[in-house]
């Protein structure tokens, strides 16, 4: 009588992020308790962010992915194992962990979500992919977990000093925020949200977003779904200086304070809406600016593009999370209060 061979997990670690040695002492040690093999490692490097290191296991024929990393790291795995049904388990490490905020994952408990891939539950989300065409006409398509965007938040991305984002995490976004402002002009840009009309508009950057939950506890998309099947699509758009005002107030206050509870919800829905910030929802977004404009996708840069195809694929990414974690996304409700439907 054969035997079956005990299923194998992979370990895709970034070195720079993660306590290595420790780490995968911990992916040993609680695989073997399961009963599983003794898992591949595999640490990222310049030439491959993750992604490659993810085919190669998916090739070994492993039952399960764990990625430990920051954001960049997480969205390269992601993107491989995507559409392939095998889980995918992220150890928070890193300074963003956008994905794993979103997902309400413990972030201080690697060992949690390590075990989790053996005992835990999966849940399929969605996943986004942007296709980009850049000024010289080469077409590439990269996936996003989290948001991407065009102009002046790419932009801040790109101003961002990554030593210091290394070493104090999202807070150094603060300094390429600064010195972004300073010489930020709006710019003209033709988009379509699928199902929606086409606008053509002055803008200073347009976000398309799988989830919308932003370090500090800020909410961009305070209703946001991993599991809708669409993306939600954020249009920024102030009128000079003073308009910075009602982006921040909507973002800090009313979508990260108010919406929390039943009173400023009902305050929301008596004031006038400004235009400042603008929202749709729909599968997929086309946009093409006037000129090439910066481009980024869960907070890394990614060159400039003339033209942007942004899309999700429903439930094609499985995730991983705890027995007995409460999914967020799955408790979302279906009809977004105060969402703008006039785009």
């Amino acid at each position: 009588m054969t035997v079956p061979a005990a299923p194998r997990a992979a370990l895709v670690y970034n070195p720079i992020k993660v306590d290595a040695a420790t780490l995968c002492a911990a992916a040993e040690r609680l695989s073997h308790a399961a009963g599983w093999a003794p898992p591949l490692m595999f640490g990222t490097t310049v030439d491959d962010l993750g992604d490659g290191a993810t085919r190669n296991a998916l090739a070994q024929g492993v039952a399960a992915v764990l990625v430990a990393g920051g954001d960049g790291t997480v969205r390269a795995v992601a993107g491989a194992v995507s559409g392939t049904g095998i889980p995918l388990t992220i150890v928070p490490s890193g300074t963003g962990n956008l994905l794993a905020r979103n997902l309400r994952l413990p972030l201080g408990d690697a060992e949690t979500m390590i075990r989790a891939t053996f005992q835990g539950h999966t849940q399929d989300i969605d996943i986004g992919f942007a296709t980009l065409r850049r000024p010289d006409g080469r077409v590439d398509e990269h996936a996003f977990v989290v948001m991407g965007g065009i102009g002046l938040d790419a932009a801040m991305i790109a101003n961002t000093n990554p030593q210091l984002k290394k070493t104090v995490g999202w807070v150094a976004y603060v300094g390429g925020a600064a010195r972004s402002l300073v010489n930020a002009q709006p710019f003209r840009v033709v988009y379509q949200v699928d199902s929606h009309r086409m606008h053509s508009a002055k803008v200073h950057s347009v976000l398309f977003a799988n989830c919308g939950s932003l370090p500090a506890g800020l909410e961009l998309i305070p209703e946001a779904s991993m599991i809708d099947g669409e993306l939600d699509v954020v249009v920024f758009q102030p009128a000079g200086p003073f308009g910075w005002l009602f982006v921040w107030r909507r973002v800090a206050w009313d979508n990260s304070v108010l919406r929390r509870f039943r009173a400023g919800r009902r305050a929301l829905a008596l004031r006038t809406e400004d235009t400042a910030v603008r929202y749709a929802r729909g599968p997929g977004l086309d946009l093409a600016p006037a000129g090439a404009q910066p481009v980024q996708l869960d907070g890394d840069e990614f060159g400039e593009a003339v033209h942007v195809r942004a899309r999700v694929e429903p439930g094609a990414l499985r995730v991983t999370v705890p027995a007995g974690h409460a999914f967020s996304a799955a408790g979302r409700p279906a009809a977004r209060v105060g969402d703008d439907r006039s785009l």
